[in-house]
């Protein structure tokens, strides 16, 4: 399966993969944070939340602390942190669009 947000990001989906492949418009094509570059890979372990706010304030309340401010694009809102190993983690909650199911549009 394929969903495309053209030119920002196309989505292919296969069994259990799902790989997003950011265009020249979507934050994933932004510059990693400086301090997260020099660390683990480039790539981000994306994680889709249904309330990304909840999950900040959660996680906030945790001590967790965040690599990126909030960024809205065209598929949606996202901040970053890592993992106690380094690694980048995205959260995304998806843009609603009008007829179709939230939690299932990226």
């Amino acid at each position: 399966m394929h969903r495309s947000a053209a030119p920002a990001f196309a989505d292919v989906v296969r069994g259990p993969l799902r790989l997003l492949l950011s265009g020249p418009a979507s934050s994933g094509a932004r510059a990693t944070p400086t301090d997260v570059a020099a660390a683990a890979g480039r790539n981000r372990i994306h994680l889709v939340v249904d309330d990304l706010d909840a999950e900040i304030d959660r996680l906030h309340r945790s001590g967790v602390t965040f690599r990126s401010e909030l960024v809205s694009g065209p598929g949606g809102r996202q901040i970053l942190l890592t993992d106690p190993a380094g690694n980048l983690i995205e959260l995304f909650q998806p843009a609603h669009r009008p007829g179709t199911d939230a939690a299932t549009t990226s």
